[in-house]
């Protein structure tokens, strides 16, 4: 990890946002007007995917992924113009929050301007021809990061955004780019502004292994941390989705979480999350409404930064498309957005950052229990991930407790707590 990184981020929400359909009207304008709910939410991050012009040339649906990108420097002309993200910027500013973009150097679309007016740094196939090394990937073209000259552009880039008013980068597939790229684009940055965070898309472990067969570049995440502050969770989220299909038991799934704690260096920010852009909503994958507050509770509380997707606040069902005009479904019967400002709020006020993390699971209750202990107190966090019933062993003095969640008592009587449907964090004192 970056030696510089503040454990202070793993007390961070980032809230994502797809601008074309976050609202009906998809500009950066029509985003204005809900900062303060989103920030109500315990926000302290707004992460944009790609705001770019798109490409026309090999584009999928009829307005393209914001991935296959023809200009890192200019903003898409639907959401508005430059001037108005950046004042989308002073406003997010205004309320206390910081900004982080989507950056995608993989590669761009195929009529990008670096295409068009630097075709000799991108990767070739056999043939001559343009192409990515990725299969299905088939409106993009990948970028070859053995000229300098790309290097020198793609950083003047990055200082170009942060001088007007960007705090973060989040890297898609960063780990397809070479570490001392990352390294020397990190150390620019720093001369602008030092507080930069650096947020990696790290990829599963199947998809290493698979790039690595084929002689590419495909860092792993303790490389990957040797640059960034933080990294996504795909490292366990194989094992996470064995255990909702159940192929595996809870067990099983904790023991590989326990593993990210002794792998990465002491101040590694794992950036947890139910669902995002790549994957379906977590309300399709788990729609029991005690279940998924049980599952949202525990990403909370986890060591590492939470990610809320634009419409999770609604438990929005439905995935919006990455390729076509798909405005997010507000009218869901459903808002938990208080529920995910007590989380906020909880994980910022009471879970400490110093001390022993541990987590610990029960098969026969599907329940999961995590705890930070320091010198002084310690937290606990109970989650019943399948609405079991019947007690657990829990190692706290008999008596009566509040849940910090719930703001309801509850009792441990004879060194068990009788496990509920409602999440459950609470602090202890150890004297």
């Amino acid at each position: 990890m970056a030696k510089q990184t503040s454990i202070n981020l793993r007390k961070s929400v980032i809230y994502s946002i797809f601008v074309r359909n976050f609202t009906e009207e998809g500009t950066f304008k029509a985003v204005v007007s809900e900062l303060d709910r989103i920030k109500d939410l315990g926000t302290d991050i707004v992460w944009f995917l790609p705001m770019y012009p798109i490409g026309e040339e090999s584009r999928k649906g009829e307005d393209g992924s914001p991935y296959a990108i023809k200009d890192y420097r200019s903003v898409d002309p639907n959401y508005g113009t430059m001037e108005d993200f950046e004042e989308l910027i002073e406003e997010i500013h205004n309320r206390g929050m910081k900004v982080m973009i989507d950056i995608v150097y993989n590669h761009t679309s195929p009529d990008s301007i670096l295409a068009n007016e630097h075709p000799d740094w991108f990767y070739k196939t056999a043939e001559g021809h343009f192409g990515n090394r990725v299969g299905d990937w088939s409106d993009i073209v990948d970028l070859d990061y053995k000229h300098p000259d790309l290097w020198n552009y793609q950083i003047e880039t990055l200082e170009q955004w942060v001088k007007r008013g960007v705090d973060g980068f989040r890297c898609d597939v960063a780990p397809l780019v070479p570490i001392e790229f990352w390294l020397q684009a990190r150390e620019a940055v720093e001369e602008i502004n030092s507080e930069v965070i650096w947020l990696s898309e790290s990829v599963h472990p199947g998809f290493i292994r698979e790039l690595r067969s084929k002689d590419m570049i495909a860092l792993s995440d303790s490389e990957i941390y040797q640059a960034f502050d933080m990294t996504y969770d795909y490292d366990v989220h194989d094992h996470f989705e064995l255990y909702i299909e159940g192929k595996i038991d809870i067990e099983a799934y904790i023991e590989r979480l326990k593993v990210q704690d002794y792998t990465y260096p002491w101040n590694y920010v794992k950036m947890r999350n139910l669902e995002n852009h790549d994957h379906l909503r977590i309300r399709h994958r788990i729609p029991k409404d005690s279940e998924l507050m049980q599952w949202t509770a525990f990403t909370f509380m986890q060591k590492g930064s939470s990610l809320i997707y634009n419409g999770q606040e609604v438990l929005a069902e439905m995935t919006p498309s990455l390729f076509d005009r798909d405005p997010i479904a507000w009218d869901s019967g459903h808002d938990i957005s208080e529920f995910l400002a007590k989380l906020a709020q909880i994980q910022k006020e009471f879970v400490p950052l110093d001390g022993l993390y541990s987590l610990e699971a029960d098969n026969e209750t599907n329940t999961v229990t995590l705890n930070y202990k320091n010198a002084q107190q310690t937290f606990y966090g109970v989650f019943n991930l399948k609405d079991s019933e019947g007690s657990i062993d829990f190692p706290v003095a008999d008596g009566e407790y509040t849940n910090l969640i719930s703001d309801e008592k509850v009792t441990i009587t004879d060194g068990k707590l009788d496990i509920a449907n409602t999440p459950l964090a609470l602090l202890v004192n150890n004297y």
